[in-house]
């Protein structure tokens, strides 16, 4: 097959698993030569020459070896407009790996399903994420015998996936007598189902038993899921009973997956659990700080803050939004001002969600398991006291209540009484954890 099909067939297979919005990044780019199994792809320009390594490059050398077995390694060259080509060598670039790397490093192992790019070298650390990361790093010292299980939970795209594989993938580096196996729940429960139906129970048992490590991924997905759970409730005896070390990740506490079977919920308990929470500004602020690093991108601390200000959404969103700053900035040749990149990210810019007085009391009523209407009585209960300045102290802070409006609302307190209230909370913040987990729990069921 010559360069000219090979690419074509190339971008062929790239569409069924690529956005065509996505695929415009491989517009301009051809196959400019093949020498000693290296295949040497023509690109526009060092960003875009970036932009498709990270992005493209693992599956790009993947489809090139289902046509050509030869193909053991993918480099890049830079085309200039008009003809004109030079060779551009990435070997150097930081956070970059050489391309003739051996393929085990470009592919999710079969035998495992764990990325290699996972791996605490890779994972940004902030005051959000420290206590879990601190809880991944007990495991790795004595993988089965320390947090077991581990459970961690937090919104969508906070870089739990990437934690338990990073976990993963030193426990496989490290210990190579130990076999290691990374699954979403959906998978376990599509194997368990297949062998139902086939009658190999016994089979699916067998399978996942044979590992020292088991990391299940998205365990909210088995609510209401009674065989499953069945069947994961049984491996984690066996598990746990052998010393084999268990990873959980879910977006949400045990607690409040409805459906969950209580004897389930009892053994994610009896490890250790952990909470991602929406990172702090210090924490985007060091996200963005690594990530612009990655494209040469120099970001004003002005800058910085206003994004980590503004920009209320998860770590992936946080990412996109800079990449649409890597876009202009490339396009324009020069670094954007301030004004520039706020009017460029002001869809991104999330306003805080609108919420009643009334959800909000639910909400914490329902947390802490008492009538709504104590939060609006007088009562000084001390079952009731906490919940009631959580309540306040929210209304404040996230949605802006002034305080004669909130005492107004809350049972006709003074406005004094919520200024005490919300002061309290804050106090209590500072040297509570478990206060803090408490929160954020509140606040992701909002």
């Amino acid at each position: 097959m010559d360069h000219t099909k090979l690419w074509e067939a190339v971008k062929i297979e790239m569409e069924l698993d690529v956005s065509k919005g996505n695929l415009m990044w491989l517009k301009d780019s051809n196959i400019h030569r093949m020498e000693e199994g290296v295949v040497y792809l023509n690109v526009p320009s060092t960003f875009i020459k970036e932009w498709v390594w990270k992005h493209f490059h693992n599956t790009i050398l993947r489809i090139l070896r289902t046509h050509n077995e030869s193909v053991r390694g993918l480099d890049y060259v830079i085309a200039e407009i008009g003809g004109n080509k030079k060779e551009e060598s990435i070997r150097n670039i930081k956070n970059t790996v050489c391309s003739e790397l051996p393929l085990d490093d470009f592919y999710i192992n079969k035998e495992d399903n764990l990325n290699p790019r996972y791996t605490f070298d890779s994972f940004i650390i902030g005051p959000f994420n420290q206590i879990a990361h601190a809880a991944a790093q007990a495991i790795i010292q004595n993988p089965g015998k320390v947090y077991n299980p581990l459970f961690i939970y937090g919104n969508t795209g906070l870089g739990k996936t990437h934690l338990i594989q990073a976990v993963g993938n030193y426990i496989k580096k490290h210990y190579p007598n130990k076999k290691v196996f990374y699954l979403t729940s959906e998978k376990f429960g599509t194997d368990c189902l297949e062998c139902l139906q086939t009658n190999k129970m016994a089979y699916f048992k067998e399978k996942y038993r044979k590992y020292d490590a088991i990391i299940v991924d998205d365990i909210q997905f088995f609510s209401g899921k009674e065989k499953f759970q069945e069947e994961l409730f049984h491996l984690f005896n066996h598990m746990y009973d052998n010393f084999k070390q268990i990873i959980f990740s879910s977006d949400r506490h045990p607690n409040y997956i409805p459906n969950l079977e209580d004897r389930l919920k009892s053994r994610f308990g009896a490890g250790m659990m952990v909470d991602v929470p929406t990172p702090d500004k210090d924490s985007k602020v060091a996200i963005l700080k690594a990530k612009s690093r990655f494209y040469n991108l120099v970001l004003e601390e002005e800058v910085l803050n206003h994004l980590a200000e503004n920009i209320n959404s998860n770590i992936r969103e946080l990412e996109g939004v800079l990449n649409t700053i890597v876009i202009q900035t490339q396009m324009k040749g020069k670094h954007l001002s301030l004004t520039e990149i706020k009017n460029l990210v002001k869809d991104a810019v999330k306003p805080k969600k609108n919420v009643s007085v009334k959800e909000v009391v639910k909400v914490v009523a329902q947390f802490y398991n008492i009538e709504e209407d104590n939060i609006y009585d007088k009562t000084r209960k001390k079952e009731v006291v906490k919940p009631r300045q959580l309540t306040m102290y929210l209304l404040r802070e996230d949605f802006c209540l002034s305080y004669p409006s909130i005492g107004e609302k809350l049972g006709g307190r003074d406005h004094t009484t919520v200024i005490h209230s919300c002061e309290k909370i804050k106090g209590d913040l500072k040297t509570d954890p478990s206060l803090t987990q408490e929160l954020n729990q509140i606040r992701s069921m909002l």
